[in-house]
């Protein structure tokens, strides 16, 4: 008889261990407990922390509350110019509301997923090659405005959408590789051509003042006298204007008459 009634306690000991654990529940400070009682959601999710459950009444669906970020699938994309492109993206989004994510959508990181590709080749279908090149900002904004507003019901919120990478067909590649050549070359010629017209109005500037002042031209005269005897061993016949010999000419000629 005693031993009937040890083995009746040790029987009624487990089972109330294994209803108290399958009744007490411990949720992390970033996941929400959304619970269900005969079917019918419970209007505040539980957590974050310690709560208890009704054993074979309620059950529970945990949801994660951190920032998810989702890689979109390279999509074939044709542009609004009709190039044939490939494009990758990247979505960040997360969990407001969890009841919502949980009862109004079966699975919404794949459903997000799903519907984060649709968008990028409608997106990206209705703007040119050109614009998604050098204008990706304002397409990135684009995309997370329309991807926030249909995920809203379900109580997601996209916070971000950055484009990865544009995949661009070979010929492709090669033409805008020559349109960019060309537009280095006309830069480089815009350049060079500006810097002639800047030395030729200073040289225009120089030959005014020199025109002015004539002494100016005799002085440039023996700088580059000097310039040329330093850089130089080899002997230099340079020709002297007369109007720098004329003064010891003069002054030799009236001492001759002096003389005689």
């Amino acid at each position: 008889m005693g031993f009937e009634n040890l083995t009746t306690i040790m029987f009624f000991s487990v089972l109330i261990l294994a209803i108290l654990t399958a009744s007490v529940k411990v949720i992390k400070e970033y996941e929400r407990a959304v619970v269900f009682r005969l079917g019918r959601v419970l209007k505040q999710p539980k957590g974050p922390g310690l709560f208890l459950l009704i054993p074979f009444v309620d059950k529970m669906f945990k949801v994660s509350l951190r920032t998810v970020a989702m890689d979109v699938p390279a999509q074939d994309v044709i542009t609004k110019d009709n190039v044939s492109i490939k494009v990758n993206a990247v979505v960040y989004f997360r969990v407001l509301d969890s009841i919502k994510a949980v009862i109004e959508v079966e699975d919404y990181i794949y459903n997000t997923s799903q519907l984060a590709q649709t968008t990028l080749r409608s997106i990206l279908g209705s703007v040119e090659l050109d614009e998604l090149l050098s204008d990706q900002e304002k397409i990135n904004t684009d995309l997370q405005t329309v991807l926030d507003r249909q995920t809203g019901p379900w109580g997601i919120k996209v916070s971000a959408v950055e484009i990865k990478h544009v995949d661009l067909p070979q010929e492709m590649q090669r033409a805008m590789a020559k349109q960019a050549e060309a537009e280095r070359e006309r830069r480089a010629k815009i350049i060079a051509a500006e810097g002639e017209q800047q030395a030729a109005e200073k040289m225009v500037q120089a030959a005014e003042q020199m025109e002015k002042h004539p002494i100016s031209v005799q002085l440039r005269y023996l700088q580059t006298l000097q310039q040329i005897a330093t850089e130089n061993n080899s002997t230099t016949v340079f020709p002297i204007p007369l109007d720098m010999i004329m003064p010891f000419v003069n002054k030799f000629l009236s001492g001759s008459d002096k003389k005689e």
